[in-house]
């Protein structure tokens, strides 16, 4: 499953999948959306825990668990059937970058024999397991504040593709997801009013 294992497939863990050569495909909405639906899915149907995330451009941060199967195997199925169902929406959507996106993908599949035509997802995902309350907001924190240090928008909950928006109870694009409690703020750190603030 991309070259990596996960110890313990009952806890938590933060994943990462990028996008070969980071190529913004998810700048267009239709495809976030396709994302934001298989997590509908995978909540619903494949017993998906879902704690945190954030689809960016080119790369979708998630902490993530499952209690109906085996964690590496829910990764392994998403990441499958979005890339699967995405260059489906590339090949057949009026998409005025189909031509350069699929090329990226043929190119990147040249370079792995697991590959049939083309590759989607980066290779070399590292998931790390979520082994703390204050790991998980250390995790929480960076996933949500991505848009944030991106500068593309001023307060995390504002993304709309992002669970920051679940976490102060705003209304939200996707609301299956499980939220933690009591969120960790160090108030000894000088930078904790502006932390806050960004939210």
């Amino acid at each position: 499953m991309d070259g990596y294992r996960i110890r313990d497939e009952s806890k938590p863990h933060f994943v990462t999948f990028t996008v070969v050569d980071w190529v913004d495909v998810f700048s267009r909405s239709i495809y976030r959306d396709k994302i934001i639906e298989s997590f509908e899915f995978c909540k619903n149907k494949k017993g998906m825990i879902l704690y945190a995330y954030v689809i960016m451009s080119n790369h979708v941060h998630l902490i993530i668990q499952s209690d109906a199967s085996k964690l590496s195997d829910l990764i392994r199925d998403l990441k499958a059937y979005l890339a699967r169902e995405i260059i489906k929406m590339i090949e057949s959507e009026s998409e005025s970058r189909a031509d350069w996106i699929l090329k990226r993908f043929e190119f990147a599949a040249t370079s792995n024999k697991r590959n049939e035509k083309r590759q989607f997802w980066k290779y070399g995902n590292h998931p790390e397991e979520i082994f703390s309350e204050k790991f998980f907001w250390l995790k929480a924190n960076y996933i949500h504040m991505n848009p944030v240090r991106a500068k593309i928008v001023s307060r995390a909950s504002d993304y709309l593709y992002s669970s920051a928006s679940n976490y102060v109870g705003k209304e939200s694009i996707f609301e299956g997801v499980t939220l933690m409690t009591n969120p960790i703020i160090n108030p000894l750190n000088s930078n904790w009013m502006a932390e806050i603030n960004e939210w």
